[in-house]
């Protein structure tokens, strides 16, 4: 049974850029580079037929690439700080793209998806980190921003049933007009 999401891949110079933020935060298990993505949809844990539909199903997108920015670094869980990630500015054609995926996996007979979208790279998830070295991280690189890059195309990706961060597998990769 494969586990699925959608999501688009980070270039490899942005990744570069987004790896020196790595380090001095005791806690945190870093996302290897090749491993960064801003996830899109997550599809979940399904049977190969529903991972068909689902593959079947995105060939039905039909939409321009775009560019897109990395702009800050926070971190999710507020008093008990569970991941840092590089937040992505706002985009309009990613917020489309986004919703088209959600319609899309509703269409074939998924639960909707049960939290907002907004829009990430994780590059560490936190175990028993102190809030206070959250904090004391984020004030030196909370204002980090990538170049600009172009997105030319979204993948469905597989993973193993782990902890999260990888690895992952594309499985079908879909390319924007």
């Amino acid at each position: 049974m494969p586990r699925l999401f959608t999501a688009l891949e980070i270039p490899a110079h942005v990744a570069g850029t987004l790896s020196m933020l790595r380090g001095g935060l005791p806690g945190a298990r870093w996302i290897d580079p090749e491993f960064y993505h801003v996830t899109l949809r997550f599809i979940g844990d399904v049977d190969h037929a529903v991972a068909r539909d689902a593959a079947a199903a995105l060939d039905e997108v039909d939409r321009f690439g775009f560019d897109l920015t990395l702009d800050g670094v926070d971190q999710f869980g507020n008093n008990k700080p569970r991941a840092i990630f590089a937040a992505v500015k706002t985009n309009s054609a990613l917020t489309e793209l986004q919703a088209e995926h959600e319609r899309l996996m509703k269409r074939i007979g998924l639960p909707p998806e049960g939290r907002n979208f907004r829009p990430h790279v994780t590059l560490a998830r936190l175990r028993d980190a102190a809030p206070r070295q959250v904090a004391d991280y984020l004030s030196l690189r909370g204002y980090f921003r990538s170049p600009t890059f172009e997105v030319s195309r979204f993948v469905l990706y597989s993973s193993r049933d782990s902890v999260g961060g990888g690895p992952y597998r594309v499985e079908a990769a879909y390319p924007l007009m």
